[in-house]
């Protein structure tokens, strides 16, 4: 059985991120999962006012398991170890509210965004169900602290991946993967996938297609960008015309976890093997049409 939350501090904090890399990478592709973490300090458990297992519910939990083979098959894996309630790596850097700070904020930070006046910016205010995370107020230097220790090295790491590919293969296309809530979309059945590629603008609709094409044929319900069209990362990674396509993939939760307890479910092993399948296919596919 999962346990809700590790040990707060029982090991000494991990680095920011994990990066699995294939003894050789063959395929111009990078798999990376920013939400996955699941490192809750000491610290921060005592400044927030919501139980372990609320704080997690705003994870994109075990996502980096769904998508280990990547390795296997010559395409790397960055996963960030830091929650996204603790700093969300897809947002800019600097996407604050300054209602949960205890002083002004520099006139520079973004605190006019959708995220943010919805709660969930860099430093999210709420968790999910709109509860809020804090008890007090926090001090800007500790914003700082995170975007410094947590999202710069995360996002030094995948651009390096992304030059890496870029460099070796003329192309990269960047898989953003994530997990979504399950919610009827439209009155329609949800969706098992979402597939956000900015409206056709951070991938090339070929590769998207591609993608749509594979899980369909597993037996999945498909959208496209529809209600997730793609967030920070997608967006300003994704420039085709350079050579960088991104395509954000969310998975729904209630195929491999029991979303309030925040435990594997038992889906989990069956959706691994499809995406482990997926993953094989992608490896086998010849992306060449990428490169302009």
């Amino acid at each position: 059985m999962d346990l809700p939350l590790p040990p707060p501090d029982a090991l000494a904090a991990p680095p920011p991120f994990r990066l699995i890399r294939p003894q050789r990478q063959a395929i111009p592709v990078v798999f990376a999962s920013p939400h996955s973490g699941a490192h809750y300090s000491a610290d921060f458990l005592a400044e927030a006012r919501l139980d372990p297992v609320a704080l997690r519910r705003s994870e994109d939990s075990f996502v980096d398991e769904l998508f280990a083979t990547a390795p296997d098959y010559g395409a790397p894996l960055l996963a960030a170890t830091f929650p996204r309630v603790y700093c969300d790596a897809n947002r800019e850097p600097w996407e604050l509210d300054p209602g949960m700070f205890d002083g002004p904020l520099p006139a520079w930070v973004n605190s006019s965004s959708p995220r943010v006046g919805a709660g969930l910016g860099t430093i999210a205010r709420v968790v999910a169900s709109g509860e809020p995370v804090y008890r007090n107020k926090l001090a800007f230097a500790q914003a700082e602290a995170r975007v410094r220790d947590c999202w710069q090295p995360y996002h030094a790491a995948l651009a390096t991946l992304i030059e890496e590919t870029r460099g070796s293969f003329g192309v990269c296309l960047l898989l953003d993967c994530h997990s979504m809530p399950t919610q009827p979309v439209n009155g329609s059945p949800p969706a098992d996938f979402v597939l956000g590629d900015a409206h056709g603008t951070s991938c090339a609709p070929r590769a998207t297609r591609l993608l749509e094409e594979a899980l369909t044929e597993l037996g999945y319900r498909v959208r496209r960008n529809d209600p997730y069209a793609g967030g920070y990362v997608t967006r300003h990674y994704g420039a085709p015309r350079e050579g960088v396509h991104a395509l954000q993939i969310e998975v729904a939760r209630r195929l491999y976890m029991d979303e309030a307890r925040v435990q594997r479910g038992p889906g989990m092993g069956k959706l691994q093997r499809d995406l482990g399948a997926l993953i094989a296919s992608l490896a086998g596919t010849d992306w060449s049409f990428l490169v302009r």
